[in-house]
């Protein structure tokens, strides 16, 4: 044989060699990459009715919450972060669909013509209740991708969650709130020994879940506390009745209750700790919309739950990631719960078309900017709970039928009832109290402009029918 073909043969063994070689180590790579990301555990924490400086991380100081501090301190905390609407079932449906309410139809809870019909001026939109099977949910997604999935306590959109991909349902149905939190809780189906308080029931069986998986799993951690009832931890009271009032914030029986959520947090981290998969767990730390006004206060912000007001939807949001989250990081550009779900499908290099991005850029570059807009709608009706001590637009109502558009630092609000457009710059006015609108009407036509394509685009229900029982 000639050297030339020697050399010839043995180049194209040499070659074949390293093609197998290149090709096991990417492939072995992909898998490591792959294996990686299908090994994070995800766990969602949703506080019903939390207020955006209800915790300490936010600048509570008359609220104690030394477990969800700690917890936040790990990773970033977002100081715009705003809830998909101002009220639980809305909310909780468009962070489990990544999806507008305009999308899945659900406004408020339960009926929609709430108040008295002599003060609706126009027919509401017909609300959904429970939330459509159609649209594709979280835990469905991670169950696909061979993830474990358990919901602990409040869940609101159906029945059953598991018919939404959850495997274990601790203590969810379509109720609001407990009617009591200590046993027999009654519309809540778990049952207590001893006096044992709900919140530290769901906690003991959700650790049992931890404690118990053996696969990559995720958990939607959504305790019905701070929700009403206020009902107190009685051992807590003497220490907050004692404390003095701050920034609005003095109810020491509701104090008790943040306090007794912030143990069961802690609980929850230590049975990570003690698993070894602290470091191997996304958690993102959230409520579900703003504080019930009366019951607790977010100074400066306007308002409470209920009203689109900063202070019904501006919460409390912190994400952790060991290893990829910087500790001690926070981030002043606008997110929203529409992101929770965008930000898991990246993690498999995958996309839905869904309402909200992928924070997973921002945690990584913290110079990165979001131009758009966020859009909140809401064509129902919601009774003020306290007409007489609110901060609402009318003393009847915490909100009447309308829509908001944030735009950069620009915030209007817009009423079917009468047309009226409330025009406020958040940079220097976060507590929306000085109506610019007479004063910058461009600004006002280009923001409506911009709400009006988005019903458009969404197919948002504008109402314009008339109510016959409506008394001038």
């Amino acid at each position: 044989m000639s050297s030339t073909r020697f050399l010839h043969r043995h180049s194209l063994h040499n070659t074949a060699f390293w093609i197998i070689v290149i090709g096991f180590t990417l492939i072995t790579y992909g898998c490591k990459i792959e294996k990686e990301i299908y090994h994070t555990n995800i766990i969602l924490i949703n506080i019903d009715d939390l207020g955006w400086k209800d915790v300490g991380f936010m600048g509570s100081e008359y609220y104690e919450t030394p477990h969800i501090d700690h917890l936040a301190s790990k990773g970033m905390i977002f100081n715009q972060a705003y809830a998909a609407a101002a009220n639980c079932a809305p909310s909780r449906a468009s962070m489990m669909t990544g999806l507008w309410p305009t999308r899945h139809g659900i406004y408020t809870v339960g009926n929609s013509e709430r108040g008295a019909a002599e003060h609706r001026r126009l027919i509401p939109v017909k609300n959904t209740t429970t939330l459509p099977d159609s649209f594709l949910t979280i835990p469905e997604y991670l169950l696909q991708k061979g993830y474990a999935t358990c919901h602990s306590g409040k869940w609101h959109l159906s029945d059953d969650p598991g018919d939404y991909g959850f495997q274990v349902n601790i203590g969810g149905g379509h109720n609001g709130h407990p009617r009591s939190y200590y046993p027999p809780y009654k519309n809540v189906s778990l049952e207590g020994e001893n006096n044992e308080h709900l919140t530290d029931l769901i906690t003991k069986k959700t650790t049992t879940f931890i404690d118990t998986v053996s696969q990559p799993f995720f958990l939607n951690f959504s305790l019905y506390s701070v929700h009403t009832p206020i009902q107190p931890i009685d051992s807590l009271l003497p220490k907050y009745k004692s404390k003095s009032p701050s920034q609005g914030q003095n109810n020491p029986a509701y104090a008790t209750m943040i306090e007794n959520m912030d143990k069961n947090i802690g609980i929850i981290m230590s049975s990570l700790e003690e698993r070894a998969l602290l470091d191997n767990t996304l958690i993102i730390f959230t409520s579900d919309n703003g504080g019930l006004y009366g019951i607790t206060e977010q100074p400066p912000l306007r308002a409470g739950k209920g009203s689109y007001y900063e202070g019904g939807i501006r919460i409390s949001f912190a994400l952790i990631w060991p290893g990829k989250v910087k500790e001690n990081t926070t981030s002043d550009i606008p997110i929203t719960h529409l992101d929770i779900f965008p930000t898991i499908l990246e993690l498999f290099d995958e996309n839905q078309n869904l309402d909200g991005n992928s924070l997973l850029g921002l945690i990584s570059d913290t110079e990165v900017t979001q131009g758009r807009s966020l859009y909140w709608h809401f064509p129902v009706y919601l009774q003020a709970y306290n007409k007489s001590y609110n901060e609402n637009r009318d003393s009847l109502f915490r909100t009447r039928p309308g829509s908001v558009v944030r735009q950069g630092n620009w915030k209007l609000h817009y009423y079917f009832e009468d047309e009226g457009v409330e025009l406020y710059n958040l940079s220097d006015d976060i507590g929306e109290r000085n109506n610019l609108s007479k004063r910058n009407e461009a600004r006002v036509d280009m923001l409506l402009n911009d709400l009006q394509s988005w019903w458009k685009e969404t197919n948002a229900p504008t109402i314009m029918e008339k109510n016959p029982a409506f008394n001038e």
